[in-house]
Parts: C-alpha cells; structure tokens; sequence
C-alpha cells in the first residue's frame, strides 16, 4: 500500500505587514510588489514567537485531523532553515511538547524544497514498514533572516507553519511518485551571507525557478505513470506568481488549478506548500481521487516534485 497523507495542520502568526507598511520603511510601493511578486500581505512572527512554537500549533492541528495520537508517531522531521537554535533539533523540541514519546526526530534542511523532501523521506520509512505513522512539518521564521534594509527581499518574505502526518493508505491513493534534486554550483545565488541575511540573486533564481519547477512537475508525472491531462490541482511552492503560472502553463491548466495564496503570506519557504494545500482543502478545492502535483524550489539549490491521487 502506497503512502499518503492522512491529516493536515497549519499555523500563521497573528500579525499582518501588508505592502502599504513596507512602503513606510522601503523605497517601493505596493503596486511594483503585486505586479512583479503577487504578493500583497504577509505575516510576521513575534520577537518572543520561535520555529518551535509555530511547529507545535501547525503539528497539533494535523495530529487532530488525522485522529492519530502523539504516542503513534515514529518518526518527526522538521524541515526548516530557521530552527531556533544550532541543537536540539525543532523536530527534538517538537517531540517534547507534544509527547511523542516513540519518535526519533530530526530536522531536514533543504530551504524552500523542504516540505516535499520530508514528504518523500516519510513516505519511504512508511511502506518499509519501518514506521507506522511519520509526522512532517515545515516551518520558518525567516523574518528574523531578512535584511528589513533591502529592498530586493524584504518584500517577499513571511512566516508560518505546515504540518501532515503521513500513513498507509487505501489501495491506488496516496503518493504515487516524488523527485527530489540539487545543484549545488547555484548556492551562489540564494544564501545567507555573511550577516546571517538571505542574499538571493533575483535574476538567477528566476531562471531557475521558472525552468525547473515545470521540468520536475512534468518529471514526476511520467515517473508516476500519468500526463499533463491527468493533473487536478498544482499546488506549487508559493514565491512569486510569475514563477508559479510559468509551471502552469507548462502542465496547460486551467487558472482554477493553480493555487494562488502568496498574495496572504508571501514566501513561507519550506511551509509555502503545505499551507498552500491546507487552505485549498479547506475550501473543498481538493477532493477524494483528484491527481495532485506538489513542487517546489530553494536555496542549495534544490527542487522536488511529487503526485498525490487524494484521499485515505
């Protein structure tokens, strides 16, 4: 039996900067934010709110959800480029406060492609047998790595919390294939500098983004026996809505099966994803045996792509 998600969970901090409270501390507007990034708002922790806390809310809700219990768990990966400290890990802190009490824990970093990193390396340990239930999350406060100085990237970023707990599932559902990738001569371009900022090259990363994200998702799909006509709903890596229509239109979709919430949160870099998803079940966008292509990319570089036919 394949390997799906069984529940989701989702967290976003309370406080909205929208582009208008940009414009008060940068020199942009929020007309050249929107029409270049799509983003509009996002949301921004507390100085006293961490990686952990964020992770715990988004893992609690996708434990409720799934009707799995803490004790269940074996597995916790985290995927984060923000944890709170060096060690313990955020999946460690995790698997204290929620009692896990069976778990190995440990985080995963692979920037923005983490979430379908954790997503790949759970379904793995999941039809090994190795593990009955593995609980993801992605999580980021990149707030606290962003140079509120510069214009180029303090625009695009957010911060939030995804969760899924992943588990057997019936016969023909679940995650059907998954790609994962790097290239680690384009580290260069997207990075934290010698400041602990996130330097990022615009331009460089554009390229990339707009000519892997669709390779990927096109990659996946043949891996997972089906074509472009197949797909249901692409729920991309949310970080720029250029980027993101590009692999629409690579897969020729219809606008209403792309998922659009960056103009909410921005770049939430390993928890883009599975908030994304999250908000469209929630709308009942998503249902039962509907083909889902999950794909993003990130700072190392890296990339990866998977198919979902929904349901348990």
């Amino acid at each position: 039996m394949n390997a799906g998600i069984l529940g989701l969970g989702k967290y976003v901090p309370e406080k909205v900067v929208t582009n208008l409270d940009l414009e008060k501390i940068l020199d942009t507007n929020d007309e050249w934010i929107r029409t270049r990034t799509g983003i509009q708002e996002r949301r921004i922790a507390r100085e006293d709110e961490h990686s952990s806390d964020m992770a715990y809310e988004a893992a609690k809700q996708a434990l409720e959800n799934s009707g799995i219990s803490p004790e269940q768990i074996g597995l916790i990966l985290v995927a984060t480029i923000t944890p709170d400290r060096a060690f313990p890990s955020v999946a460690c802190q995790l698997q204290d406060r929620l009692g896990a009490i069976n778990a190995a824990a440990m985080d995963v970093s692979a920037a923005c492609s983490g979430f379908i990193y954790a997503l790949a390396t759970a379904k793995l340990y999941v039809e090994s047998n190795t593990y009955d239930y593995v609980l993801i999350v992605g999580v980021e406060k990149l707030s606290k790595i962003t140079d509120w100085k510069d214009r180029n990237t303090a625009v695009l970023f957010g911060d939030g919390a995804s969760a899924a707990v992943v588990g057997k599932v019936s016969e023909g559902r679940g995650i059907l294939a998954f790609e994962l990738g790097a290239d680690g001569t384009g580290g260069k371009y997207l990075h934290m500098n010698d400041e602990d900022f996130i330097y990022m090259n615009g331009r460089e990363v554009f390229k990339f983004a707009v000519r892997q994200m669709g390779a990927t998702a096109l990659s996946v799909l043949e891996k997972a026996g089906l074509s472009k006509e197949d797909v249901d709903f692409l729920v991309p890596h949310q970080a720029n809505i250029r980027i993101m229509e590009a692999a629409r239109e690579r897969l020729e979709l219809s606008e209403d099966k792309l998922s659009k919430r960056i103009h909410k949160y921005g770049n939430t870099s390993s928890s883009s994803i599975g908030i994304a998803l999250k908000d469209e079940l929630d709308e009942g966008k998503i249902k039962d045996d509907d083909i889902v292509v999950l794909v993003g990319f990130g700072g190392g570089l890296t990339w990866g792509g998977a198919v979902i036919r929904w349901g348990k």
